[in-house]
């Protein structure tokens, strides 16, 4: 078994996302500890584990809004500090869990994608016809073409992720942060959003971290898996080897076990 102790750095330069005995905290409660993560570039890691594992806790790392209190972290080969996180954010695509939008918030899904430049142009500045160009194309990569002047709040479940999607692919980041990308869509609206990320990732040689609850899915979309647990990472390896009865029951404190359905492995529990 994999454990963060153990994880060593990959060769310098190829590394995305390298944390050395990071503990990060909110306050006075200490969210993740001592975690040592190495993350290749090109990498699809799936981040799993129970509520209040420390799951999201890790990609407010990566991006740095988390307060690191030991430890250290590296992102695309630079040390993460106060003087260059600004620097590094502007590489770093987010999308977050969907969240209820007012039918009435005056703002279409062209102008939502925008908001995702602004992060690289700065704020009250023009958007250059190169940009806008850019986000009709983003717009047809998440098939969102024909719902371009539609009011944000219109939309479904589905329809918004696609366009939070696209929002963090304007500012053409090198690493994608997504939280829970899945959560509260039906299960067509899932198989639609997983398939998106993962022809995404490969087709935009992205370095992606996903944090999900949606077991059965990540192996055919992941490289490599995290479980983390407590705060702690407890295993990190292969998406392969992930799927062990036994080491999943005991991520969750519940019986797992690993069955087969037309040559594909699925988690009943």
């Amino acid at each position: 078994m994999h454990t963060g102790g153990q994880v060593k750095q990959r060769e310098y330069g190829r590394t995305a996302v390298f944390l050395n005995s990071v503990t990060a905290a909110y306050g006075r409660h200490v969210a993740m500890e001592n975690v040592t993560l190495s993350v290749h570039r090109g990498d699809f890691l799936g981040i799993i584990g129970p509520n209040g594992a420390g799951k999201t806790t890790l990609l407010t790392v990566v991006n740095g809004l988390a307060k690191v209190i030991s430890g250290n972290a590296q992102i695309l080969g630079e040390p993460l500090s106060r003087k260059n996180v600004n620097a590094l954010r502007k590489k770093i695509g987010y999308v977050p869990q969907i969240q209820e939008i007012d039918p009435l918030l005056p703002i279409n899904v062209r102008d939502s994608v925008l908001v995702g430049c602004y992060g690289r142009l700065g704020f009250f500045r023009r958007v250059p016809k190169a940009l806008l160009e850019k986000t009709e194309t983003l717009l047809g990569l998440v098939g969102l073409s024909r719902l371009g002047d539609r009011p944000l709040g219109h939309l479904s479940g589905g329809e918004k992720q696609r366009v939070a999607i696209a929002r963090a692919l304007l500012q053409e980041p090198e690493i994608l942060l997504l939280d829970e990308p899945c959560a509260s869509l039906d299960w067509k609206a899932q198989k639609e959003i997983l398939v998106l990320i993962q022809e995404l990732h490969n087709r935009l040689r992205l370095t992606t971290l996903m944090v999900t609850h949606d077991l059965n899915s990540l192996p055919q979309v992941c490289t490599r898996m995290a479980f983390m647990k407590g705060g702690r990472l407890i295993w990190e390896g292969e998406a392969a080897q992930a799927l062990s009865g036994s080491r999943l029951s005991e991520l969750y404190d519940t019986g797992i076990t690993i069955a087969s359905h037309e040559g594909k492995p699925v988690l009943l529990y």
